[in-house]
């Protein structure tokens, strides 16, 4: 390699191309920096230093980005174009190498110096060249891309060097292989490398051929296929043949034969299949029986899940998932002790009755699981067909199973627990009644034989624990309801729900939002302020969304770096999640006439209702409000009877109805308020107003009223019980037939309080009023 002076020229860095020495090429130039590059050549000597860029992508390139060795050639001719590019057309002269880069802001310019092939001229080089040729010429006749002009070109080359960037030029290389050839000055070197270039691109080309030859013969034999299958179609279909049917009529035999089915069902599925053998497949009734088909043997007949009896499991697995519903563990704990005796028991239908969020359907799925039965779930909120559960019949096109039997298929066993959620839900018109379509499902009589339209064949249901959610019994038809046990669950008390927030919301949540312990701590009294002042629920739906609040809130204060580690106490809950939304009940910090405290029963759980009246000069007039229920308005009316029929015993002015106007309101008279509960406190309030007795402030009290007096048993003891303990009062009055429902009560609420059992308003007044007048 001979150097020559170093030379200052511009150099034009190329996108995704090389040019060799003695290579002509168009090239299209479009970037600022090589356009003035062009230019300034252009008024000179013509010769530009033509070096590749090593990313394509690059649009700018910096002097690191591009190749050291490039090509010296000359612009023979540029001409600028309509879109403001310019193509130039240049003729490679000469490998060059770039010393060093100058600084000059409107295009590149380098220091280069030329470099010189180093030829040898011996004999080896000789036949190095006729081994280019020859590899070049099987190389062309393999590809079919390069003409034979090209070939007759290349060989009247008889110098080496030339020889090899010409044959490397009309390659299909990478730049960087390109480039190593360019870069390669010995020319006995380059001509190796090319010969192995060429015969990895033979063998390449050989490999695609035989891939072609083999694609070739493929489609040739898929095509006869094809034409020898449509022409056994003619032939079937001229001979009234079946079209290709036989395989899958095989297939449905062998399914059958294997699907263990009852004898009546397998004899169905036979009789099915000969029909189908013989219809046409353009039939549209081919389909509805091949769908019938599917559905029988998919559908469980004697698969079964062995079940799980073991009692202590059970009942771990049940108080790992839920805390409290003690009734319900109760009745499962029962099912498993009996089934574990007799080792078969009809499946029982229980109907989890209560509020939204009480915890119905994952009660449902938790039984599933200590039982170690499949579990399928479905929704009867909305349905007013009676297709929907009993199915279509397979006269109509598209007919399918109703959803108990689809349900079935989903479980896969013939023993699952079966959840019918929302089954107060339901509604009937013209196209049936659904709940009466239920009756055979949910009757234990008779489930065994349960008849679907779609699959005809009965199919025994006995084996299945059918589950089904309320939220309103009232609404369940009566019939309906006759075939299911009850299971009431009224909600949670204040102290079940902290520890369900505690044990269950809160993990959960802190699990779901990325925290644990070290980084989120509520302390209880904090929970209980939440379940207080901004959950009104008997459930915990409510709940668990302040906890993921409470968890979000914490997330970006731990994020933001505020602090490492967030604790959440009774004091800065209303920095996290504002202001309280409801107001908690309190009882009266003393005394007061006319004003008493009733326990009330709502969707929330249980409340207190404080009872005002209100008496001035008039002529007589009752006047009610607070929003009222008409059973509520009957109350006052009756309790008011009471007092005018009792007004001697009671000390009372017989003529007060005649000369006074009496108002009773209710707080809160946002809100609807019904039932007869009311119907003693309200009877205490006026007494108390009219004798000017006060009522004693930690008396609460919950029962109705008859118009000689007596008192009437009422619901919900426990969640009144619950309100009054919460709202700091210390004596309850109930109706004497109420006394079994205070077992019912948490024994935490029932130390604290004192339960006075009554069955006459005398005994009310003796335990309610303070003796002196006010």
């Amino acid at each position: 390699m001979a150097e020559e002076n170093k030379i200052v020229i511009p150099l034009l860095p190329l996108r995704g191309i090389l040019v060799y020495p003695t290579m002509v090429l168009h090239l299209d130039v479009g970037r600022n920096k090589s356009v003035q590059a062009l230019e300034h050549v252009m008024v000179n000597d013509h010769n530009i230093l033509l070096a590749t860029q090593r990313e394509i992508s690059i649009d700018e390139p910096t002097e690191k980005e591009i190749y050291t060795i490039g090509t010296l050639a000359k612009v023979k001719q540029m001409l600028k174009l309509p879109n403001g590019t310019i193509r130039v057309l240049v003729e490679g002269l000469q490998r060059a190498k770039v010393e060093k880069f100058l600084e000059n802001e409107e295009y590149f310019e380098v220091e280069m110096t030329l470099v010189e092939d180093e030829i040898l001229g011996d004999a080896e080089e000789q036949a190095l060249m006729r081994n280019v040729l020859l590899q070049f010429d099987q190389y062309i006749k393999l590809s079919k891309k390069i003409s034979a002009e090209t070939h007759a070109s290349v060989a009247d080359i008889l110098e080496p060097g030339h020889l090899a960037d010409v044959v490397a030029s009309h390659l299909p290389l990478k730049i960087v292989q390109k480039q190593e050839i360019l870069e390669t000055f010995s020319v006995k070197d380059r001509l190796n490398k090319l010969i192995e270039i060429l015969n990895n691109e033979k063998e390449v080309l050989g490999l695609e051929k035989k891939i072609g030859q083999r694609v070739k013969k493929s489609m040739e034999r898929t095509q006869k296929e094809y034409y020898l299958r449509e022409q056994m179609k003619a032939i079937q279909k001229e001979l009234g043949d079946k079209e290709g049917k036989e395989g899958e009529i095989e297939s449905f035999k062998e399914r059958i034969k294997e699907a263990n089915m009852p004898e009546v069902i397998e004899e169905k599925a036979y009789k099915e299949l000969e029909r189908y053998e013989k219809m046409p497949a353009t039939s549209a009734e081919s389909s509805v029986i091949r769908n019938y088909l599917e559905w029988l043997l998919n559908l469980p007949w004697h698969e079964e899940t062995t079940d799980v009896l073991d009692i202590k499991r059970t009942e771990s697995i049940l108080n790992e998932d839920h805390y409290g519903l003690e009734k319900v563990k109760e009745r499962v704990l029962e099912y498993l002790a009996v089934q574990q005796l007799t080792q078969q028991l009809k499946g029982p239908i229980l109907c989890l009755a209560g509020p939204p969020g009480v915890g119905k359907t994952s009660l449902a799925r938790s039984i599933a699981r200590s039982l170690d039965r499949n579990f399928v779930r479905i929704s009867l909120g909305g349905v007013r067909d009676e297709a929907e559960i009993r199915g279509h019949r397979r006269t109509y096109v598209g007919a399918m199973p109703g959803r108990v039997i689809q349900g079935m298929k989903k479980a896969g066993t013939i023993n699952p627990v079966f959840l019918l959620d929302e089954i107060d839900k339901m509604a009937h018109d013209f196209r049936g009644d659904p709940a009466s379509a239920l009756l055979e499902v949910l009757d234990p009589e008779q489930n065994n034989t349960f008849s679907d339209h779609f699959i005809e064949e009965s199919y025994d249901l006995s084996k299945v624990m059918f589950i089904t959610t309320a939220n309103n019994v009232g609404t369940i038809p009566g019939p309906l309801l006759d075939r299911m046990e009850i299971i009431h669950i009224p909600g949670y008390t204040e102290v079940e729900k902290l520890h369900i927030a505690k044990d269950y919301l809160l993990p959960k949540q802190m699990k779901e939002h990325g925290l644990d312990k070290g980084k989120l701590q509520v302390k209880d009294e904090g929970i209980v302020k939440v379940v207080r002042y901004y959950t009104r629920e008997a459930g915990v739906r409510n709940l668990e969304r302040q906890m993921a609040t409470l968890c979000r809130k914490a997330a970006k204060i731990i994020v933001s770096g505020e602090k490492k580690k967030v604790i959440v106490t009774n004091n800065t809950i209303e920095q996290m999640l504002g202001k309280p939304k409801y107001r908690y009940g309190l009882a009266e910090e003393e005394d007061q006439v006319g004003a008493a405290t009733g326990l009330a029963y709502t969707s929330a759980g249980g409340d207190t209702l404080s009872i005002e009246v209100s008496i001035a000069p008039g002529k007589g007039k009752l006047t009610l409000t607070g929003k009222l229920g008409d059973v509520m308005k009957e109350s006052a009316q009756a309790a008011f009877s009471y007092i005018r029929s009792r007004s001697v015993e009671l000390n009372i002015d017989p003529t007060f109805h005649e000369t006074n106007d009496i108002h009773i309101h209710v707080p809160e008279g946002a809100t609807p308020k019904d039932g007869p509960s009311a119907g003693i406190t309200m009877a205490t309030a006026l007494i108390s107003a009219l004798t000017g007795k006060a009522v004693r402030k930690e008396v609460g009290m919950t029962g109705e009223i008859t118009l000689r007096g007596r008192v009437l048993p009422i619901g919900g003891l426990k969640e009144k019980s619950m309100s009054a303990h919460r709202a700091g009062l210390k004596i309850i009055i109930l109706p004497k037939d109420n006394e079994k429902d205070i077992d019912d009560i948490p024994e935490s609420v029932r130390n604290d309080l004192t339960f006075i059992s009554v069955s006459h308003l005398d005994e009310v007044l003796k335990h309610a009023l303070v003796g002196e007048k006010k």
